[in-house]
């Protein structure tokens, strides 16, 4: 009998498994693909000595993570914290560029910098309350109200259409709506305006970092600690049936999709809440290797590992928004011409990611759940129109569609990389409402996946509370 059986090694599960093995318990972690990390994993996609991200690859919330900072991720990895977190060209060889130094954005923003101050400085002020409101469940009192009331008051103003009240020109809205899309849902909405409050926030806070080499290197430091504990981690193990798992142990911690619980005897209106829950949009991704840094018509494009593509404010929104409705970008018969394109290109401040001189480039766009769709060629193009000369430099591409994505990693239904749409209700309902939803009311169960509070991003969080939980309920242990 083993203390502690973890299902998946992406970031949340790897945190759970260090925290029980911490405590001095017997830990084994299944993974189903061949390689740990789940949506932080690193490989030579394209060609060899190009290192891309599987999935996710910059880090706002990282750095702000209170528990990466309790397992010492952060002296542990080599972090890479780039002097501009996001940058936003726009048509005319104009940008906005977030400096993670605030008073040199609000600079560069002119007559809509002070409106952008007054956006973000509150926040900033009090950013650790704001990191603890947002990160776990909702259904509680905040510790500090007063960041609560101004992340709140900041999220109704976002996500409402009084978006349009505080900027007068278009370079600071649509630096701000390039964060906001980062959430795939509909725009103005209040969830995707939290969403990017909270990265624009780490934009001139702890910053956008992310470590050198990649992602990797953050499931193979917790890997590192598991097993210097005693831990196990077993690859190319799928688990297709809780009851695989569940004889075993004496706590089974999921790191997946609610979708697993469902192959189990479940309580009917749990069972019926967990077929409730909705998955959002799914990503199309393309990876490119390049000869060269990106000919970016503004060169200040050039300093951002992170930037963000689509053009304005009202671009963004209607392609988000047609990518809701069910549109593909691009596909005519009323989709926007132009698509939200998320890209990073670490190589700028990373030189280990490619060869001497050369580039990797990673992109994906939103688009319909279970899309079979190539993006190449959209996505080149996007690229191309703030970069004339992209496609020469490009030396070979990988893409995956939706299905593919979803596919590789059973977790992203659909090609949904966020494990469950974010909306108000299901940041509520995560998968359902409960004061502790990490709980199943299977015995010795929990989730510890981007489908519990506080949601998706690489902070490890979600792992962190599901087993304080299970440490305290299974073993009578307090952490």
């Amino acid at each position: 009998m083993i203390d502690v059986t973890v299902v998946g090694s992406g970031p949340n599960g790897l945190v759970a498994a260090v925290i029980a093995a911490r405590a001095g318990l017997s830990v084994r972690v299944l993974e189903g693909a061949s390689t740990i990390g789940g949506g932080v994993r690193t490989a030579e996609l394209t060609l060899p000595g190009f290192r891309h991200d599987v999935c996710s690859a910059v880090h706002p919330a990282a750095l702000a993570s209170p528990v990466f900072r309790r397992l010492g991720l952060l002296d542990r990895i080599d972090w890479i914290v780039p002097e501009v977190s996001y940058a936003h060209p726009l048509d005319g060889g104009r940008a906005g560029i977030a400096w993670r130094d605030l008073d040199r954005t609000v600079d560069a923003l002119g007559g809509d910098g002070p409106a952008w101050r007054r956006l973000i400085a509150p926040l900033l002020a009090r950013r650790r309350g704001v990191v603890s409101f947002t990160g776990s469940q909702l259904l509680r009192v905040p510790r500090d109200p007063i960041a609560a009331f101004r992340f709140g008051l900041r999220s109704l103003e976002q996500g409402t259409p009084a978006w349009n009240l505080r900027f007068r020109g278009d370079v600071a809205p649509a630096l701000f709506t390039g964060v906001v899309a980062h959430a795939a849902g509909g725009m103005p909405t209040l969830a995707s305006a939290g969403a990017g409050l909270l990265l624009a926030m780490h934009a001139h806070g702890a910053g956008w970092g992310f470590p050198r080499g990649g992602s990797q290197a953050i499931a193979d430091a917790l890997a590192a600690e598991l097993r210097a504990r005693g831990g196990e981690i077993v690859t190319d193990a799928p688990v297709a049936r809780l009851d695989e798992v569940t004889g075993d142990s004496r706590a089974v911690l999921l790191d997946t999709a609610p979708e697993l619980l469902l192959t189990a005897d479940l309580p009917a209106g749990y069972a019926r809440a967990l077929r409730r829950y909705r998955y959002g949009s799914g990503v199309a991704k393309v990876d490119f290797a390049l000869d060269g840094p990106v000919p970016w018509t503004n060169p200040e494009v050039a300093l951002a590992p992170t930037v963000h593509l689509g053009g304005s404010r009202v671009e963004i929104a209607a392609a988000e928004n047609a990518v809701r409705r069910g549109d593909r970008p691009g596909s005519g018969g009323g989709a926007p011409r132009h698509p939200y394109v998320l890209v990073t290109q670490p190589s700028v401040a990373d030189p280990s990611r490619a060869p001497a001189g050369k580039q990797v480039l990673w992109a994906y766009t939103h688009v319909p759940a279970g899309s079979t769709f190539d993006a190449t060629e959209l996505v080149a193009a996007e690229v191309e129109r703030f970069a004339p000369g992209f496609r020469d430099l490009v030396l070979a591409s990988a893409a995956s569609s939706a299905t593919e994505i979803a596919g590789r990693n059973p977790n992203y239904v659909g090609g949904d990389i966020y494990a469950g749409e974010l909306t108000m209700a299901q940041l509520v309902k995560r998968p359902v409402v409960s004061t502790a939803p990490w709980r199943t009311p299977l015995e010795g169960v929990y989730l510890c996946s981007s489908a519990t509070p506080p949601g998706p991003a690489v902070h490890g969080m979600n792992g962190w509370w599901a087993a304080k939980l299970a440490l305290r309920e299974r073993f009578g242990i307090r952490s």
